[in-house]
């Protein structure tokens, strides 16, 4: 995959409405789950009891939660683009989210997202919406849709 870089917010408003690359894979292991677990203190059998999910689950596996498959967006998103100009990006907010399928332990997952929108924010920064869909490796339905929407400082 090839990084997008814009030298500054001009060059970065050129890309509204635009698709992005294609994400790098990244595999979702029992050890990331259960950090997820740990910092948000969900627990649930079905994603920390690997025995118990073997047994009981209808996956055969544990499975992540679904909030970690939209905590991954910044950090795909950040995989694909850089602003040079830009000084600080923050998580804004959501306005859409699902989770179409769950993610079985040791799944990969990889970015697919476009800018929808982009407008003015302050003195110095920008509003982006992104839409995005995090694809899982080998199955038809996505781990998540969502709008996601960040702040950019320049």
């Amino acid at each position: 995959m090839e990084k997008l870089v814009c030298k500054n917010f001009e060059e970065f408003r050129e890309l509204k409405g635009k698709e992005l690359p294609l994400g790098d894979w990244i595999q979702v292991t029992q050890d990331m789950i259960n950090a997820f677990a740990e910092a948000t203190l969900d627990f649930q059998w079905i994603h920390v009891d690997v025995e118990k999910a073997k047994k009981h689950s209808p996956f055969k596996a544990p499975v992540a939660h679904g909030f970690m498959s939209v905590s991954l967006l910044s950090k795909m998103l950040e995989d694909l683009i850089t602003v040079e100009s830009m000084q600080m990006g923050v998580n804004y907010g959501l306005n859409k989210v699902r989770f179409p399928h769950p993610v079985v332990v040791d799944s990969k997952l990889r970015l697919k997202g476009k800018i929808l929108d982009i407008e003015n924010y302050g003195d110095t920064g920008l509003k982006v919406a992104w839409d995005c869909m995090v694809e899982i490796n080998g199955v038809e339905k996505p781990a998540c849709v969502a709008e996601f929407v960040s702040l950019m400082f320049e």
